[in-house]
């Protein structure tokens, strides 16, 4: 089966816990955290981007239409016997928020403007995915294959992250089936959700694939060590795979406030629509939810901490990217934005230390999860609105 795959990113997260390096101009997915000089967003389009190739056929792939651009209702379902399979960046799209759409168009300026759909106002994920599912459906047929993916994952193994990408994909087009990856836990970890695999349904590209029993929120530690112990749970990565078709009859079932708006009305609606995660709307709802559970290196990069995972070297008691001049200090992550600040500490264990701008964050690594609540007090208080 060679059929192909249209990666969406989710680029439209504001990354408040990586505050005050990210900051409303600045969002997370537009930083570089791991290293290299590509931001998140670009790493993410980079790795994505090769997904779209491969030769189409009419028994795999789908045409291109031939009015590319434009309204798409204009050319949905009209190939006029041009079987071209859109490649690379013509395969990718983004959906993103009004707040940072130039951004990502200077992020990723190779991008086809009509492939960047923009939201008048974050409503999180479940109107994201249903929105952008139906603009493919309309522009490629109900049998298009869709890919979610957050703009702000980090990803080790990209012939592994591929690999598994196949084979979601082979699911997704040859089952009625919602496709879940379900990320191989590493330790009990108490801030992702988990997903327990049920029956196994087959092997797609020697991957095993098995229905899901059931997902849950992020749990307590002791929870979580049970989880692991069974070793039928994996962490929820948030990335979906799925036909067009499939995921709208669904939303229709378990989320009608949110599909039929956008059907009747369009985007226009937007702001009126409830603010729903895709899991708590769809996926913790449906029976066609599925689970590959894989293991190519993955960290969603949720807070400061995420840095030291990454970066964190047996050689060196701390993580500086910061000119550093420490004494008794261990345990620390350290950044400044200028590389002519220099941090001084002494005495220091297991904190984080940020220098960006004219802002200073010094916070225990144990209590970096609380950096939304210091960013509540200071919207509301009119002289630190530039900080935000």
């Amino acid at each position: 089966m060679n059929t192909l795959l249209f990666p969406v990113i989710l680029a439209g997260g504001k990354g408040e816990r990586f505050w005050p390096l990210s900051r409303k101009d600045r969002p997370k997915q537009f930083l570089s955290l791991d290293g290299s000089s590509r931001s998140l967003l670009q790493a993410t389009a980079d790795r994505l981007i090769e997904l779209g190739g491969g030769e189409s056929s009419a028994a795999g792939g789908f045409p291109t239409p031939v009015a590319h651009g434009g309204n798409p209702q204009d050319c949905a379902g009209s190939f006029a016997g041009d079987w071209r399979t859109p490649r690379g960046w013509d395969s990718l799209w983004v959906i993103t928020s009004s707040q940072i759409a130039e951004g990502v168009r200077q992020q990723l300026p190779d991008l086809p403007v009509e492939n960047l759909l923009i939201e008048s106002e974050g409503r999180d994920t479940a109107a994201a995915v249903a929105w952008t599912s139906l603009e493919i459906k309309q522009r490629y047929g109900e049998d298009a294959v869709i890919g979610f993916f957050p703009a702000d994952h980090w990803i080790a193994d990209q012939k592994a992250f591929a690999h598994t990408l196949s084979a979601a994909t082979q699911l997704a087009a040859s089952t009625a089936a919602i496709v879940t990856l379900g990320i191989k836990p590493t330790f009990p970890s108490t801030g992702y959700g988990y997903i327990e695999q049920g029956e196994k349904i087959g092997s797609f590209n020697e991957l095993p694939a098995y229905h899901v029993n059931r997902f849950t929120e992020k749990p307590n530690r002791e929870t979580a060590e049970t989880f692991l112990s069974t070793g039928r749970f994996s962490w929820n990565s948030g990335m979906f795979v799925f036909r067009a078709g499939v995921v709208l009859k669904e939303l229709h079932t378990h989320a009608p406030e949110i599909i039929e708006p956008l059907e009747q009305h369009g985007p226009d609606i937007y702001p009126q629509l409830p603010k729903k995660s895709i899991d708590y709307a769809l996926m913790e709802k449906t029976t066609l939810a599925y689970v590959l559970p894989v293991d190519f290196g993955w960290d969603d990069l949720g807070d400061w901490n995420a840095i030291e995972r990454l970066l964190k070297t047996e050689e060196s008691p701390n993580v500086e990217l910061a000119t550093h001049v420490g004494l008794d200090t261990q345990g620390a992550i350290i950044y400044a934005s200028n590389p002519e600040d220099v941090v001084v500490t002494i005495g220091l264990e297991d904190v984080v230390i940020v220098r960006d701008r004219n802002v200073t964050l010094i916070v225990k690594k144990e209590r970096t999860q609380e950096i939304k609540q210091i960013l509540k007090i200071l919207q509301s208080d009119s002289r630190f609105t530039d900080l935000l």
